[in-house]
């Protein structure tokens, strides 16, 4: 299939999705991407954000926190702290991570401040715009 590629996606408790798509949409830290086949090989981290996958048999959303996306001419993996199929995460499910961000950034040292603070700010502004 020349038109589509893998996509893998897995967070420590689980697989969430393994398929051929033709598209994904991925909320890199330093800013949204997308991969289609034959995309030049990229490894990037993850800010919290809605992972968008394309495929043949229709588009799928997953929400993550952090972790990391590798990308190839012929797949996308990516590693998420915590992941959700997004039609089926809640607001109440991404709480108590929330709540660990905050006090992480409360306690960061001066030189993590600005990274931790960010990455709560990133949090707050996907649970503002979840159903």
């Amino acid at each position: 299939m020349a038109n589509t590629m893998q996509f893998d996606l897995v967070s420590p408790e689980r697989s969430l999705a393994s398929l051929q798509v033709t598209a994904v949409q991925i909320p890199g830290a330093d800013g949204d991407m997308t991969a289609m086949p034959g995309h030049s090989a990229v490894l990037t981290s993850l800010r919290p954000g809605v992972v968008h996958v394309q495929s043949p048999d229709g588009d799928k959303d997953f929400v993550v926190t952090r972790g990391f996306a590798e990308i190839s001419a012929d797949s996308v993996s990516v590693i998420a702290e915590h992941a959700h199929v997004g039609s089926d995460v809640k607001k109440a499910d991404l709480e108590d991570v929330l709540t660990a961000a905050r006090e992480s950034a409360s306690a960061a040292s001066a030189e993590d401040k600005d990274a931790a603070e960010k990455f709560v700010a990133d949090l707050v502004h996907l649970l503002e715009n979840m159903d």
